[in-house]
């Protein structure tokens, strides 16, 4: 085999999150620090900051970061993380004027849907007044009270319950950084892309300020919202989705705690507000506080003052920035000898905390999937494509569905509702869960970036009107889902009575570690 046959060199353009962990899975796969093994160099501009907005994740992130090595404790005390264990939605389903107008989206069930589906049992009243999450979980209850999902006797990444993380989204890709480059061997070049160079097979080479041209046989596009190397240079077309998801900006404002000891939230709050909704997370030192909304419903300085009017005082001369968000998705996410990864690829609203686990997925698979044949790179790139045009779609699909289902009347509201800004895809579910309950079949393939039991989260959390009486008969298994019904209020006890709160469980964590898996 040839040397300019095979891929011997991986160049990756942009850092923050989705670079840092792109680069650090692909040194890791390929045992960049050993001889003879394929390189990999990021290249990273010393003057685009991270804009920081995501700083929630997916229970996944305790896989991924397991699997590059870093320490679980090292990660919490360095990026100021706490504790997730869902996200909890106010005002989505009415105005605020009605009362116990909230649900909880949770990690985890007393059965697993796809095995046991207790949704039909709570449906046709079993669990009684329970709310759905109530009634099939405890992490509700242990949110309401900011506690943890594991003790400090836990293994590290080993959770009592399951959970994720908030965290600072800047400090998260410093510690990658690091790690990636004192750990797995990659190549770090601070300076700016001045000019991308091309033959007929992709991109040869990126010109620099600092370093002239750095030589490829592979590229990976990290560089944001400008897709410099697949948009700018290839030109890979973005397909907007602005005409189903409506919300094009945020304003975000980091808020400092009054009292360094308060509780931490141990989920994602998200307030819907009258053209947008506002998301309110807890870290170790400060709340993430920021509002997204629809432009053509809301001015940005009436967005920032109803952000600020939500903070109350502590908002006091705090700064805000202003971010304007290209909702939608690249054609093509791999063309040539280039692959677009986060924000370059595809960006929707961060409602469901999707963004970085979407980074996870595809830069997992790039790990996994990237060939030593520079021949196989078109039949990897069609599977890859294929993938993650099904990833992002069902996505934005699971988002529209917290804003189909509200009875909010606001024009943005209504405007949400109008079935032409509904994809079919969820027409035709939505049609089908009206008489049927949500089914694993409609949960078939393996690369669905949300199951079934967070679908069954927001409908029955939204009130989704399904009406299970027609096949009643099919549900027969009533003491069991009875049963499970009621181990809800034993283990809600118990845990409540043996779990550390949030800002407990974190502060021992400035003195011990999670033991070693």
């Amino acid at each position: 085999m040839e040397v300019n046959e095979t891929i011997g060199s991986v160049v990756v353009v942009g850092g923050g999150t989705a670079g840092w962990i792109t680069a650090a899975k692909l040194a890791k796969r390929f045992n960049s620090t050993s001889e003879g093994a394929v390189s990999v160099t990021l290249i990273e501009s010393p003057d685009i900051p991270t804009i920081g907005v995501g700083e929630g994740t997916w229970p996944t992130m305790r896989k991924t970061l397991a699997s590059l090595g870093i320490d679980e404790s090292e990660f919490i005390r360095t990026c100021n993380a706490s504790f997730k264990q869902g996200s909890k939605f106010v005002n989505w389903k009415a105005a605020p004027t009605t009362t116990n107008n909230h649900y909880y989206h949770l990690f985890s069930s007393i059965a697993d849907p796809a095995e046991f589906n207790l949704s039909p049992y709570w449906r046709l009243g079993y669990a009684g007044t329970k709310s759905y999450a109530e009634a099939v979980s405890t992490q509700g209850y242990l949110s309401d009270l900011c506690k943890a999902p594991k003790a400090i006797t836990s293994k590290a990444y080993d959770g009592i319950q399951s959970y994720a993380y908030h965290l600072d989204a800047g400090k998260f890709a410093e510690l990658l950084k690091k790690h990636a480059i004192e750990k797995l061997g990659v190549k770090f070049l601070s300076c700016n892309v001045t000019d991308v160079m091309t033959d007929t097979d992709g991109i040869t080479g990126v010109m620099t300020d600092q370093f002239g041209e750095v030589a490829g046989d592979f590229f990976v596009d990290c560089s944001g919202f400008s897709c410099l190397l697949l948009g700018q240079t290839l030109g890979v077309p973005f397909k907007s989705v602005s005409d189903v998801l409506f919300t094009d900006y945020a304003v975000a404002i980091q808020v400092p705690y009054n009292d360094p000891q308060c509780d931490i939230n141990s989920c994602t709050i998200s307030t819907a507000q009258e053209a947008g909704w506002i998301w309110d997370i807890g870290l170790q030192n400060r709340r993430g506080v920021g509002h997204v909304y629809s432009s053509e419903f809301m001015s940005h300085e009436q967005a920032e003052k109803l952000l600020r009017e939500y903070i109350g005082e502590d908002a006091h001369n705090l700064p805000a920035k202003l971010v304007k968000m290209n909702v939608g998705y690249r054609e093509k996410f791999w063309h040539k000898n280039c692959v677009a990864i986060g924000m370059s690829a595809a960006f929707v609203e961060p409602l469901e905390a999707s963004a970085i686990f979407l980074i996870e997925a595809a830069s997992n698979m790039l790990a996994d999937q990237l060939p030593k044949k520079k021949s196989l790179l078109n039949i990897v790139a069609n599977k890859f494509n294929e993938s993650f045009l099904f990833r992002w779609n069902r996505t934005i699909d699971f988002i529209k569905l917290h804003y189909v289902l509200s009875e909010r009347d606001e024009p943005f509201w209504v405007k949400n509702k109008n079935k032409d800004s509904i994809p079919q895809s969820l027409q035709d579910s939505l049609e089908q869960w009206a008489t049927e309950p949500v089914s694993p079949y409609d949960f078939s393939h393996v690369y669905d970036p949300f199951p079934m039991e967070s679908y069954q989260y927001v409908l029955n959390g939204m009130n989704f009107n399904q009406d299970l009486s027609a096949g009643e008969t099919k549900y027969s298994d009533i003491d069991n889902a009875k049963r499970a019904f009621g181990q809800i209020e034993k283990y809600k006890d118990m845990l409540i009575r043996d779990l550390p709160s949030n800002r407990e469980l974190l502060n021992k964590l400035s003195s011990f570690s999670f033991s070693k898996v």
